[in-house]
């Protein structure tokens, strides 16, 4: 199979055709959000420009700012936290669980506190937290729950999908990720109020557009009494060339995350014996989407470097590591938060998280966007010949 195939190229061209012309609208926005919206059985989708707009606009749809503080996981993607700083908000960081790498719900609990006003959940390389725990934590507190799902297409808790679990789920289309447009983002909803407001906050604060309305029309704007901004918002929209490619990718969305699953299980054949290269835990009745397969190294018996070293000597892909933990960032340790400095109240050092802090620089994340199959086992077998090297 291709990653980009010639219905991509078709709708590229479709957009292309109209010169880009206003009257053309956001046709192509509005078929991937609908497109969208039927592959999650789901009542409201808002693309955007990427999956931290997507986190920021859902943030002060829910009105939180300044003196507020939502709940994070440290170890992903920055942009998680990013996005409550953009909020003037203060990120709050509970630990992990050692097996599945992912926020914990017990850690959560500890760390609520009279300003709390979320918890943004990670389903860090395409695998969901405990949401049942998580739900009832945000039940009890009346805390709202946003899902960054950046890494989780098609994922399965407990047969429901994953992003239709909390208060809206974010979805990013970067390059790296299951569905890719090059850049985009989309932000999903059961709340007709929530998308309202997370449509406008994206859409410049325009007037008439609404949960399922993108666009103002020329009739619309073309008159000088016309009212254009009743609420504060950024330009957050997608652009038809974006929306062409991500409406093509989500045509596709069983096809490409096919490919990423299958690719796990031929890497996963060979470690199924390892004791010390344990792959993520996944808990009964979950499915994971696998962004990647992340694997925790016991660095006993070798170190993250040389597995690395002979990984590579032998013919392997090169694979990252995990994210330093967001908050062992010269940003957060050093509070270099321009003019928010003083709407963040929390000081960020080692010891926050343990358990993150034990396990993050023992993973190997190894890459699962393999479109050949034969790719996938070609390098599944000098995974296997690495492991027999430190086995001896």
């Amino acid at each position: 199979m291709q990653r980009i195939t010639d219905l991509e190229k078709h709708y590229v061209l479709d957009v292309l055709s109209s010169h880009f012309k206003t009257s053309s609208g956001a046709h192509y926005m509005n078929r991937f959000e609908s497109e969208f919206s039927k592959k999650y059985t789901i009542d409201f989708s808002i693309s955007q420009i990427n999956g931290t707009a997507t986190l920021h606009s859902c943030l002060e749809a829910m009105e939180i700012g300044a003196g507020d503080e939502v709940i994070v996981p440290p170890l992903t993607m920055a942009s998680t936290s990013l996005a409550v700083l953009q909020a003037n908000a203060t990120p709050i960081f509970a630990d992990i669980d050692p097996d599945t790498f992912l926020i914990d719900p017990v850690s959560i609990e500890k760390n609520i506190t009279k300003h709390t006003k979320a918890i943004i959940t990670v389903a860090l390389y395409g695998l969901s937290p405990d949401m049942d725990k998580i739900i009832d934590i945000a039940k009890q507190h009346n805390l709202y729950i946003i899902e960054d799902n950046a890494q989780a297409f098609l994922s399965y808790y407990k047969n429901k999908l994953v992003g239709t679990l909390g208060d809206c789920a974010s979805f990013s289309f970067q390059s790296s990720k299951h569905l890719t447009s090059g850049e985009g983002g989309i932000v999903i909803t059961r709340n007709e109020n929530l998308a309202m407001k997370i449509r406008k906050i994206s859409g410049l604060g325009y007037t008439t557009i609404n949960a399922k309305k993108a666009k103002i029309t020329k009739d619309e704007i073309q008159y000088p009494s016309f009212l254009r901004h009743d609420m504060l918002g950024w330009n957050y929209r997608l652009s038809e060339l974006n929306a062409a490619v991500a409406l093509a990718q989500t045509e596709r969305m069983n096809e490409l995350v096919s490919a990423r699953r299958k690719s796990a299980e031929i890497f996963l054949e060979v470690l199924d014996n390892c004791k010390w290269l344990v792959p993520q835990y996944i808990p009964k009745f979950y499915t994971s989407s696998y962004w990647a397969l992340a694997c925790k190294l016991d660095l006993n018996v070798v170190s993250w470097e040389k597995f690395r070293e002979i990984f590579l000597q032998y013919g392997g892909d090169k694979f990252y590591g995990a994210w330093q933990l967001t908050y062992l960032e010269p940003l957060f340790l050093n509070k270099l938060f321009l003019k928010r400095k003083p709407f963040i109240n929390q000081d960020y050092k080692k010891g926050l998280c343990p358990i993150a802090e034990k396990i993050q620089p023992a993973l190997l994340q190894f890459k699962t966007n393999y479109w050949d199959t034969e790719q996938a086992k070609e390098q599944a077998k000098i995974l296997e010949k690495t492991v027999s090297y430190f086995s001896r």
